[in-house]
């Protein structure tokens, strides 16, 4: 079961959600010496996360990595771990350490090991793994035609290859996820992931982790 949480606005949203994360961080610093965030790419996550990178905390007690990205160069354009550190990773956020999910292989099947081995290194289970979602319902790189989400959804295994060839971090290993979304046409395919089998279903039917949807219009 996921909760929703509602906003009037995205910009109501992006404020709330960047407290939130901030004090689920500030527990695990204060618990366990150290706290873990792994995010997604795409334009929704920007304001949230300029936000975020301005909350006062010892941001270099916290390891932030990605829950999926593209076997491409770092400063490309498309690439997440270009879009994090270009939003994220600055500001009080900039003397976090981060971990990213590309290797120099050129090859993501050859690259995947490194890729494991550097994840090793950040605590888990993460503190929050943020999610978003297309509009056919895909999330983590996990598409209409991936076959393989039962190794993918695996709570004790290592990142996979989802569809396309992307690296996908293992977001079940997580004190909670949460879906970032805006758009009623979005809100639709939410409501509607159990009857439409969208990819996204997977996480919201699964009961090892909790999941909350953030969502404003």
């Amino acid at each position: 079961m996921s909760e929703w949480q509602r906003f009037s606005s995205a910009v109501e949203l992006d404020e709330a959600l960047a407290r939130h994360v901030a004090k689920r961080l500030e527990g695990d610093i204060a618990a366990r010496g150290a706290a873990s965030l792994a995010v997604s790419g795409g334009s929704t996550p920007r304001n949230m996360f300029r936000q975020l990178s301005r909350c006062d905390m010892d941001w270099s007690r916290v390891w932030i990595t990605l829950v999926d990205e593209r076997w491409i160069d770092p400063v490309d354009p498309d690439s997440n771990e270009r879009l994090v550190r270009e939003h994220l990773l600055q500001n009080r956020a900039s003397t976090a350490r981060f971990v990213g999910l590309k290797s120099p292989q050129s090859d993501p099947e050859q690259g995947i090991a490194a890729v494991s081995r550097r994840l090793e290194q950040v605590p888990r289970p993460f503190t929050r793994v943020i999610l978003g979602m297309g509009a056919d319902g895909h999330t983590a790189s996990w598409f209409p035609q991936a076959d393989n989400l039962g190794k993918l959804l695996d709570r004790a295994g290592a990142p996979g290859l989802g569809a396309t060839d992307p690296v996908t971090a293992p977001v079940l290993q997580s004190r909670g996820i949460i879906i970032h979304v805006t758009g009623e046409e979005k809100r639709a395919v939410l409501e509607g992931a159990g009857a439409s089998r969208a990819p996204v279903a997977a996480i919201l039917e699964q009961d090892t982790t909790p999941v909350a949807i953030w969502w404003a219009p």
